[in-house]
């Protein structure tokens, strides 16, 4: 099982690059693709699912071209895009069926997926309810259930913590780790925890370009020695977000606990701690913007 991202390149009309010379090998496994709103995430999903094509560059499922051969891969998709939709007169369990059926699923298995995957999700007391009537991350949950209706061997999942609450956004974490093994999970997201908490490697993107991709730990060790925490006052912090790529600051009785990515010692007061993905992701993003590191 192997998903092959070879060069990919797509120019939109008027000349805007979404991505560029983008290259990845994706194995079996959870694959955490992280950047900024605009970096050219949701175009390469969409490239993935076949429902837009490159401009250049060739994207293969096992050997098969998905711009000549887009089947290879739809029989096998389950894809949730950022930009979810219902039909709002339609019940959860209508919606899934009808589906169910689009994608060619028999309607006596369907019938017993769709209740499993309600469950799953913690919509099944909501499972008869007019999909008008629900909530931001219900409908999210819907959208969830609707991309693993097949069982897919490749599951594509945009943004898909948008508008969950905090216990929801670790309830599907969990599920994406109970999903991976043998598929292929691609999750596409601006929020680090996400990834952080699920993914088994992490590729950053950046304005269409791919900057680095790697195991955490191996991305961790990029910052040793290169974070640092200390007090300051909150008449100081506008100066220092100026002079210094600040990652976190946090207000405390005595002050406000600033956190930044320095290679030197941004002050005689600054102590190195241990990094995290948010100090790698912002100094990856920052370097990018001219600020330096």
């Amino acid at each position: 099982m192997r998903l092959v991202i070879d060069g990919v390149s797509k120019v939109y009309r008027g000349g805007v690059r979404a991505l560029a010379d983008f290259s990845l090998e994706l194995g079996p496994g959870v694959h955490g693709l992280l950047g900024p709103n605009g970096a050219g995430k949701s175009t390469l999903m969409r490239i993935l699912a076949t429902l837009t094509r490159p401009t250049a560059g060739r994207v293969s499922w096992n050997g098969r071209d998905l711009v000549s051969d887009p089947d290879a891969v739809r029989e096998v998709l389950g894809y949730l895009p950022q930009d979810f939709g219902v039909y709002p007169n339609l019940s959860a369990v209508e919606f899934l069926d009808y589906l169910a059926a689009a994608k060619g699923l028999e309607p006596r298995a369907a019938r017993s997926r769709i209740e499993a995957l309600l469950e799953l999700v913690n919509l099944g007391e909501a499972r008869r309810r007019p999909l008008g009537g629900f909530s931001g991350g219900m409908r999210q949950r819907v959208g969830i259930a609707q991309a693993l209706l097949n069982d897919p061997q490749l599951l594509i999942v945009d943004e898909p913590t948008v508008g969950l609450d905090p216990e929801e956004r670790v309830r599907f974490r969990n599920l994406l780790s109970d999903l991976s093994g043998e598929r292929i999970i691609i999750l596409s997201t601006h929020i680090v925890s996400d990834v952080e908490s699920t993914a088994t490697d992490i590729a950053i993107l950046h304005k269409g370009h791919l900057k680095a991709r790697a195991l955490p730990e191996q991305l961790l060790k990029h910052l040793e020695g290169c974070v640092w925490e200390w007090m300051a006052t909150s008449q100081e912090l506008p100066a220092l977000k100026q002079q210094f790529l600040v990652s976190g600051s946090i207000r405390r009785t005595d002050g406000i606990e600033v956190r930044a990515v320095s290679e030197a010692r941004p002050c005689p007061e600054a102590q190195p701690v241990t990094p995290n993905l948010e100090d790698v992701y912002l100094s990856m993003v920052a370097q990018r913007q001219g600020v330096p590191v």
